[in-house]
């Protein structure tokens, strides 16, 4: 089968982890020395992002594998891998033990830009209708506005048919995906054919061929093609709202959405983590979890520091408007889709 022509973003999916999956597993011994060299070997073999983020892998394990010592104890050696694994600022990179998952969370650093509480009681007025994991209603303004809050909760055809034929009657659609974690990327193919007459261009994917840093596939187009003519679309203006919070599949449903003409993206730049996930388990039973297979957006970019919002769309909620139950980030999409309805 020709990859270049498939429209089906899970074969690909599958093909890359499983090729990204077939180098020859190195024997170390289960000691402190020998976890640290599992570990570091690994993730020098299957991490994708060592040249874009122009990490020096070889100095950073030099560094940290001085810290070491003969018999330290297990609590003292996940420290120490953990704070090795952040300085690849991956929040897709994690070390999971029995007693602890280390991470690299970016969000903390930025302004939250989401309150669920004002959007239910200012602007939902908790009225709202849900299905499966998006709730849903059409605004005093009539505008539409979906909350998807989660792309590994599920979405069923019959559920997007229920919602967009009631969100049918508005002028223009809110998809708010603020503080989504990510999830399925088959959630995100999901929703995007809903919003598409004809076949797109939704990215490629890039996988490890070796274990050098520069030791990649050619690019693996992948495309999405619009539901058929017996299920709902809905192709209105559209505003999606993100935060630094919008992550993983997350972002890779903003990337794919802000590249449609009647798409613009409102809030602040999503939180990234374009990378694919390769998993290793190390001698003492500890698992590593690490970016692997590189996802580029539709014009090839590369969006592991994730999409920024549409020219003039930045926006960031005060803690004054906040305390007044104002979204200035909803705010602003209903501007914003009164300007393309007028355009």
């Amino acid at each position: 089968m020709d990859m270049k022509k498939t429209g089906n973003i899970l074969f690909v999916i599958l093909v890359a982890l499983m090729i990204s999956s077939c180098h020859k597993q190195e024997e170390f011994d289960n000691d402190p020395y020998g976890n640290f060299d599992a570990l570091w070997t690994n993730v020098d073999e299957h991490y994708c992002f060592f040249k874009y983020k122009n990490v020096d892998w070889v100095e950073i394990g030099r560094r940290y594998r001085e810290q070491l010592r003969p018999g330290m104890s297990s609590t003292a050696l996940f420290d120490v891998c953990a704070e090795m694994l952040k300085e690849l600022r991956d929040g897709h990179t994690n070390l999971i033990s029995a007693w602890d998952v280390s991470r690299y969370w970016i969000w903390e650093q930025y302004p939250k830009n989401y309150d669920e509480r004002i959007i239910n009681q200012y602007y939902l007025n908790f009225n709202y209708k849900q299905s499966s994991s998006i709730k849903y209603t059409i605004l005093s303004n009539n505008f539409g506005y979906m909350y998807y809050g989660d792309f590994s909760g599920a979405i069923g055809e019959g559920n997007l048919d229920n919602i967009l034929a009631y969100l049918a009657a508005s002028d223009g659609l809110v998809i708010d995906v603020r503080d989504n974690g990510g999830g399925f990327l088959t959630n995100v193919e999901k929703l995007v054919r809903r919003f598409i007459t004809e076949r797109i261009h939704a990215g490629a994917i890039s996988h490890k061929t070796g274990p050098g840093h520069d030791d990649f596939s050619e690019p693996y187009d992948y495309y999405f093609d619009p539901v058929d003519d017996t299920r709902i679309k809905y192709l209105k203006p559209i505003v999606i709202l993100a935060n630094r919070s919008s992550y993983s599949a997350t972002n890779n449903f903003v990337s794919i959405m802000k590249c449609l003409p009647n798409v613009r993206i409102v809030g602040d730049t999503t939180g990234g983590g374009s990378g694919l996930p390769f998993t290793y388990d190390m001698p003492n039973g500890w698992t590593v979890r690490m970016s692997a297979s590189e996802i580029t957006d539709p014009n090839g970019v590369v969006t592991e520091f994730g999409v920024e919002p549409s020219p003039g769309c930045k926006v960031d909620m005060t803690e004054t408007e906040m305390a007044m139950g104002i979204d200035a980030i909803l705010e602003k999409s209903f501007d914003v889709l009164e300007m393309m309805i007028n355009e």
